[in-house]
């Protein structure tokens, strides 16, 4: 039986839940239930504290793990993304008074607050910056004004809450994070590992793309299908209209539109968008 350790609350546990379900395993309908059997799967759901999932996939007693690339890299355990999942995303920043006009070179000899200490003193360790790590459990955005720290390094997701508390983002981000799949590093990877990999994979696919569909006269179908060179190739077929062909190819979604105006000038006609429910590519 396999064992897959899912978010339990928040957004990552709803999103989690949503990509499993678009990949054929059943979720809780009870969002205090901690456990889930999918039998028919022969897969074990574990609902779990998101900083937590990690720590026990990294010890091998979960096989598998949904959780952000920045609480992996926090937790200095051993083990390692497989499969980054398109959604959660955010970005690990500093921050500072908004008077004070930082940059990361001005971070030797200060004290930055965070609630991710594993993460930033890899990354200080990276840029061999010397400052002192203050370590709070949750939300940052006071320990400046309370007189802690210095500055913050945070997740930010649009930098609102940092521009009400009076601070300002300042130098590279540290992280770009989003949900991820993972596993213990050095694991042997398992039959039942590789189907949910590929559906998972599959359904991240089906969420970026959509197929196009158009016919187009065979004098304008090699620039066409340059405007729509698919994954591999598009697919192409003769019309019973002599002198044209009808193509499908996999757009990228957020494409799509401008992709659609550049073939309607082309004179493709007929284009059609269709969206993708799952694939195996």
């Amino acid at each position: 039986m396999l064992k897959i350790a899912v978010p339990n609350k928040g957004s990552l546990s709803e999103s989690a839940s949503l990509m499993l379900r678009e990949a054929g395993y059943r979720q809780r309908s009870d969002m205090r239930d901690l456990t889930l059997l999918d039998p028919e799967n022969e897969i074990e759901f574990y609902y779990l504290r998101p900083r937590d999932i990690a720590i026990y996939v990294g010890s091998g007693e979960l096989e598998l793990g949904i959780t952000g690339r920045d609480l992996l890299i926090d937790s200095g355990v051993t083990a390692q993304e497989i499969l980054p999942l398109d959604f959660g995303r955010s970005t690990f920043r500093f921050a500072g008074p908004l008077d004070k006009k930082l940059q990361e070179k001005d971070l030797a000899g200060l004290r930055i607050a965070t609630a991710y200490p594993g993460l930033l003193e890899k990354y200080l360790s990276e840029k061999k910056l010397a400052a002192k790590v203050v370590r709070l459990d949750g939300a940052v955005e006071s320990a400046i004004r309370l007189g802690v720290a210095d500055v913050i390094a945070d997740v930010v997701s649009t930098g609102g809450t940092l521009r009400q508390a009076g601070l300002a983002i300042f130098g590279e981000p540290l992280l770009q994070s989003e949900a991820i799949l993972i596993e213990r590093e050095g694991a042997t990877r398992s039959d039942a590992v590789e189907t949910v990999l590929r559906r998972l994979n599959g359904v991240v696919i089906a969420r970026q793309y959509v197929l196009v569909d158009y016919d187009v006269s065979d004098d304008f179908l090699d620039a066409a299908c340059a405007m729509t060179p698919g994954i591999e190739s598009p697919t192409v077929s003769p019309l019973q209209k002599s002198g044209w062909s009808a193509v499908r190819a996999m757009v990228k979604r957020k494409e799509v539109n401008r992709v659609m105006d550049d073939l309607w000038k082309l004179g493709a006609r007929g284009i059609l968008v269709t969206d993708i429910h799952a694939c195996r590519l």
